[in-house]
């Protein structure tokens, strides 16, 4: 029982060791797609790193914002000679090698105009050349917004993309302009933390 709790503890991430209540620490990768440097999306994105951290998880928080990282331009090189890369040579490249890594994937989202923000839909979008990230088994969102009732898209984007690509919907958190920067915020963001 000792050696399977050691394979599980320096494992990639799955949750609770079996049989026994010791948990995996992953390795997180959040994109945080807010061009605002003291924006709610951002404070979002902080405390969540802060608390898989406090948690014991490793973690990168990159802003996407910052990045050059063009559209897909649908030329299939990447499916061709390009043997999964894409022809594309920016930002894009730093990420593929993060993504490459990371156990658990976080969507950091303004929701500007009922979907993800673009500066979110580029590296996801830009994935097509790999299919999907190798070692992502969980994935969780944080949208904030100025207006209530806008995240159905954003939402339902999320769900499609965990389901082709097979990994586990951990859930959302939602911030509109009362509810940002809140504890009641925080606590749900913990709490989604706390799923992993």
């Amino acid at each position: 029982m000792k050696d399977s709790i050691k394979r599980e503890q320096n494992g990639a991430c799955s949750g609770y060791a079996e049989c026994e209540n010791v948990r995996t620490k992953c390795n997180i990768l959040i994109l945080q797609g807010s061009p605002r440097a003291n924006g709610n999306t951002v404070w979002m994105a902080e405390e969540y790193k802060k608390a898989a951290e406090a948690a014991g998880h490793q973690v990168t928080l990159v802003n996407v914002s910052k990045k050059k990282i063009a559209g897909c331009l649908a030329c299939e090189y990447c499916h061709n000679k390009g043997n999964g890369a894409c022809i594309q040579k920016d930002d894009m490249q730093e990420l593929y090698l993060l993504m490459a890594e990371a156990e658990v994937l976080v969507l950091a989202a303004p929701i500007y105009y009922f979907t993800l923000c673009a500066q979110i839909q580029a590296p996801i979008q830009r994935m097509y050349c790999v299919n999907a990230p190798a070692k992502v088994k969980k994935m969780a969102l944080l949208m904030s917004s100025y207006s209530p009732g806008v995240y159905d898209g954003a939402i339902a984007e999320f769900r499609d993309i965990c389901n082709y690509w097979k990994v586990e919907n951990m859930g959302y958190v939602s911030a509109k302009i009362d509810e940002q920067k809140t504890d009641a915020t925080l606590s749900k963001i913990q709490a989604l933390v706390e799923k992993l």
